[in-house]
């Protein structure tokens, strides 16, 4: 709103001291303090708005009252006065910000416009400011207040654009920080990033810079000092320690180089009209269907505007069991988002939330929190016997309807044949029926007949009107006066499935699903979460869209949040957590062009998924891509050729547009839309490629009959053929991981990656505690990297728009898995030293000592500047380095194998899917830790720690009975085997079983079997002397 006066005191700016030679100021900022009285917030101070201007005026004053953002200006006209006819409602304010909206106009004293009370009342939301001495906050060489060190001493937050609404009414103070300081600054960002203490980048880059010297020289004196008594030891040995140097090299480039920490998110407040639509994907994958209605419950009750947002759940199964817990899912819903909204609950998961050992009563303010608490309690335990009842409902229906259908083919049979008794038995298809007594179109559960699976795409729950619906008091559900009942949209999408075509396993459901959500909302942004993985903090997706809205966001490509999960042993035995990745490496990579795409937990750019190319993009060559270069706009170029010209533009495929999208015209035209909907707001003048305010303010319309039967056309199994799909758009086919080689993609074209690290965890999931299980999802990621090793997605055939560090990083991530053959030779090692009397080292000198000393030093002080910097344990760093020794001599080296088979002689890579599911003991929530799963993966672990148990006696029997004991080269074969089993203790854990399920005959079989190959030996090779 805005109010204009004119004075008899002061006639006009442009006669005061401090605007000579200055244009007048058409528009002012202001704002009303409680006491009705209005302060400058302009930088002119002569300017008095206590009274009314008088005289005639060659121009005129504005007073605006800053509005909530340049999206959300309400048209409200005040009861003091309107707006004339004459006035500009057009002008321009500060950043870009129009003057037109809520704007009341003086014109001498011929019309008299002000703020009501009432008007007033709808002014709460008010520029906030730190109440402390300006002084400190001044740039000592300019003497300007510095914004950045106020951003980061204080919890100060800012709105989408440059406004930012206090939480409270308080009102300026009049002896420190005013608005004015804040005027000149052209942007004030949503995002900002935190330097590395100096204290921990510069030692960690001393630290690998002497690492790095100490392994050149180690393995140069190795070289030039061979064992000519046992020269294959010292050859296997040298070989292995040059790729473990070379592999570590690639593994510390990317985070010693790094100059910046993740960024410190500044949430946006609630501004429904700058937030862009935001459909949210959950992907089943043989979860059970309580498991996945509580995810799908977390994303209905995130905290974003009802009408912008939609869930879609790709049923690649067809089950009905899903179907139906997905209906019941919703109906609890109605009752589960409102209460979740009025009382602040977090974590919004229904399960999670009710087993909290914590106080459940604690900051809740509300005096009916206890009681709607009981009542909501009582209401999901029903739920839950609903969803746990739902398989017996479904078959007892079935097994109605199927006996009526058998009632009746007989009946039929029997007029067929004049009454006569049938001397045949009648066959009826024993079929699935849903609960309105119809065939279920999807996977039936009588396997008689093979069916083609039809299109299915149920939405689940109506479009939510773009208005707030609040709640009333019922007697029968809570109270719910003053709550926005809304639920968002949710869609039930089962594609299409025939026998002749591959459907590309989750990277084709993902496809189906963008194309679906295309027709049906077309959000610019899609956050993609696995069935299992829910919705930690319902400010998660607000937090990502930060990095989107900001200044330069147009340019990211995808938001990644780190997995965190529950339902791990507290001692974590097979680093299930994963930290010293999620929260060491990726945390480097978003100081280069951004993380690598890990599978879930992932806000996509709709327009990057669909294959396009930023809006500006760098490119970068010689040797170390030093030389930075503006990359040319191949979709300019592009347009000007003509249709007939096939020839490319670019000098890699990848940078070529899209083209085949297929015959679906309204998915063509959701493209454009989808693109211009996601680009920041242009609420100043120096964002590029913005989209203007008020761009987003139409409501959603409501879904149709075409509609729906144009997005069941995109997701049968025949709409991507003669297609890019797989090839250039969406998630790429071909790997059995899809997640890294679509990360890889997007960033080739030149787009960036942001690691989005909240404070409370943005998502939580589970993951396999079970020795097996955990090996086979580690061979699953290995396998794909052997897989982009040996494809054309391998990235030293990138474009020059991959940086040369983001080049390491992908490097790294496909040769990973072929350490394990080096891993594996240096962990028999050991055992044969002490198997043949001989060391890797003609004898334990000094150099070889002070070597393994120095590199040994260094790596215990990087660990430690890593722990600091990255905030992980030691004990999380140890389990991680013990896991790797595992998952490289099992996984990793049967991913390898698998990989060489599928290159040099055809045979197609098949793996096994992680399997969570739960023990048999119950009370026990670890009790899948002890199962014991026998496969093929245990054969080289358990032959490496037999092997070495058995070197161990008989080195130290070899020695002891010796008449010239060699005690150094029993000394360094013995440390080595001991560092070789220190690693596999958790395997042996694992191996062991439950404590006291497990017998300890295998321990005590491989202490006999040692004793005896070690007599054995002796006898026959009997010591020298």
């Amino acid at each position: 709103m805005a109010t204009s006066s004119t004075s008899p005191k002061k006639s006009s700016l442009a006669s005061s001291t401090s605007s000579v030679g200055r244009p007048p100021q058409a528009v002012k900022f202001g704002r009303r303090t409680s006491s009705g009285r209005v302060l400058s917030l302009s930088r002119d101070d002569d300017m008095d708005l206590s009274g009314d201007f008088s005289g005639n005026n060659d121009y005129i004053n504005y007073t605006v009252l800053m509005p909530p953002t340049p999206d959300n200006q309400p048209m409200e006209a005040s009861s003091g006065g309107s707006a004339s006819a004459d006035s500009k409602p057009d002008a321009p304010g500060p950043y870009g910000v129009s003057a037109r909206v809520g704007m009341t106009r003086r014109v001498g004293n011929d019309q008299e416009g002000g703020i009501s009370g009432a008007a007033m009342e709808g002014m709460d939301r008010r520029m906030s400011v730190m109440q402390s001495n300006k002084s400190i906050l001044l740039r000592s060489q300019t003497g300007d207040f510095d914004h950045n060190r106020w951003l980061f001493e204080t919890k100060g937050t800012y709105g989408i654009g440059n406004a930012f609404w206090s939480k409270d009414d308080d009102d300026y103070g009049h002896d420190g920080v005013s608005m004015s300081d804040f005027l000149d600054k052209p942007w004030k960002p949503l995002t900002r990033k935190l330097q590395v203490p100096a204290g921990i980048l510069s030692p960690y880059r001393l630290l690998v810079l002497i690492r790095l010297i100490g392994l050149l020289l180690f393995i140069v004196w190795r070289i030039r000092n061979p064992n000519r008594d046992a020269m294959w030891l010292w050859g296997l040995s040298t070989v292995c320690e040059t790729w473990f140097a070379f592999s570590w090299l690639l593994d510390q480039l990317p985070s010693s180089t790094q100059s910046t920490a993740p960024p410190t998110l500044l949430p946006p407040r609630q501004v429904r009209a700058a937030l862009p639509s935001n459909p949210m994907v959950a992907l089943t994958s043989r979860r059970a269907p309580l498991v996945t209605a509580n995810t799908i419950l977390s994303i209905l009750a995130v905290d974003y505007p009802v009408e912008k947002l939609s869930c879609y759940i790709s049923d690649d199964g067809a089950a009905i069991l899903t179907f139906e817990a997905m209906a019941e899912a919703v109906n609890f819903a109605e009752v589960w988002v409102p209460f979740c909204r009025k009382h602040n609950i977090e974590p919004r998961n229904p399960d999670s939330y009710f087993s909290l050992k914590s106080d459940p009563t604690k900051n809740k303010k509300r005096p009916d929190f206890v009681k709607d608490r009981r009542w909501i309690k009582r209401e999901y335990d029903e739920f839950k016997v609903r969803i746990n009842g739902l398989p017996e409902a479904i078959r007892r229906r079935c097994e109605t309807h199927n006996n009526n259908e058998e009632m009746k083919e007989k009946k039929l049979a029997r007029e067929k044949n004049g009454g006569a008794p049938l001397t045949e038995p009648v066959n009826v298809v024993k079929a699935t029926w849903m609960a309105d007594g119809t065939h279920w179109p999807g996977t039936w559960y009588s396997q008689l007949r093979i069916i083609s699976r039809a299109i299915m795409l149920e939405s689940c729950s109506k479009v939510p009107s773009p208005d707030p619906v609040m709640g009333h008091p019922d007697d029968k559900v809570l109270d719910f006066t003053g709550v926005d009942i809304r639920i968002p949209m949710f869609a039930y999408v089962s594609r299409e499935k025939r026998p002749g075509y591959d459907h590309n396993k989750k990277a084709g459901a993902m496809n189906a699903m963008v194309r679906a959500s295309a027709i049906l909302s077309n959000g610019p942004f899609i956050l993609n979460l696995d069935c299992d993985h829910y919705v930690y903090n319902s400010m998660a997706v607000r937090e990502g869209m930060c990095f989107m809205m900001d200044r330069g966001g147009d340019r990211i490509c995808y938001i990644q949040f780190p997995q965190r999960f529950e339902g791990i042993d507290p001692s974590d035995r097979y680093a299930n957590h994963n930290t010293v990745f999620f929260d060491g490496n990726m945390r480097a990579l978003d100081g280069l062009q951004g993380p690598v795409y890990v599978g879930t937990g992932c806000m996509f750019r709709r327009y990057a998924l669909y294959g396009f190319h930023p809006p500006r993009a760098n490119e970068y060559s010689g040797i170390f891509g030093q030389i930075k270069t503006s990359a040319p706009n191949i979709q300019a170029q592009q347009a000007e050729k003509e249709d007939g010209e096939l020839e490319p533009l670019s000098g890699h495929p990848d940078l070529d547009l899209p083209k085949k999208f297929g015959n679906s015209s309204l998915f063509t035209e959701s493209i454009a839309v989808a693109e211009f909907q996601g680009r920041p707001l242009a609420d100043h003048l120096s964002v590029k490629n913005g989209r203007p305010p008020g761009a987003l303010l139409v409501p959603r319309p409501p879904l149709d009959a075409p509609t729906v039967a144009e997005a069941v056309a995109v997701i049968s199994c025949w709409y991507e053929d003669n297609t890019e799909w797989g090839d250039r758009i969406g998630w790429i086919y071909g790997s059995v991981t899809e997640d890294v080689v679509t990360g890889y993609r997007m960033h080739n074209r030149g787009w960036r990656s942001v690691y989005c690290i909240t404070k409370r965890d943005a998502f939580r999931g589970t993951a396999p505690i079970n020795l097996t299980d955990r090996l086979h999802q580690v061979l699953r990621w290995a396998t794909g990297s052997v897989e982009i090793f040996f494809s054309r997605n391998n990235v030293l055939l990138a474009s020059r728009r991959l940086k040369f560090l983001q080049r390491v990083a992908y490097l790294n991530v496909g040769i990973y898995p072929f350490t394990s053959i080096f891993l594996v030779v240096y962990c028999f090692l050991p055992a044969l030293s002490l198997l043949t009397g001989q060391f890797i080292v003609q004898s334990l000198n000094t150099a070889f000592l002070s070597y393994l000393l120095t590199i040994t030093i260094t790596l215990a002080l990087l660990a430690l500047l890593e722990v600091k910097w990255s905030g992980i344990g030691l004990e999380e760093w140890w389990r991680n380095e013990q896991f790797w020794v595992i998952g490289g001599s099992s996984a990793h080296l049967a991913a390898v194998l698998q990989g060489l088979l599928k290159v040099l002689a055809g045979i197609e890579i098949h793996f096994t899917l992680t399997s969570k599911s739960a023990a048999e003991d119950e009370e026990d929530i670890f009790a899948d830790l002890y199962v014991i799963k026998w496969t093929s993966l245990f054969i080289m672990p358990l032959t490496i720690m037999v092997v070495n148990i058995v070197a161990l006696v008989i080195g130290i029997s070899r020695t002891v009975y010796s008449v010239l004991p060699q005690w150094n080269k029993l000394v360094g074969g013995s440390f080595f085997s001991f560092w070789v089993l220190s690693h596999m203790y958790p395997f042996a854990k694992g191996l062991m079983g439950r404590r006291g399920r497990m017998p300890t005959i295998v321990y005590v079989w491989t202490g006999l079997i040692s004793i005896t190959v070690s007599l054995l030996w002796i006898s026959v090779s009997p010591p020298d002397g």
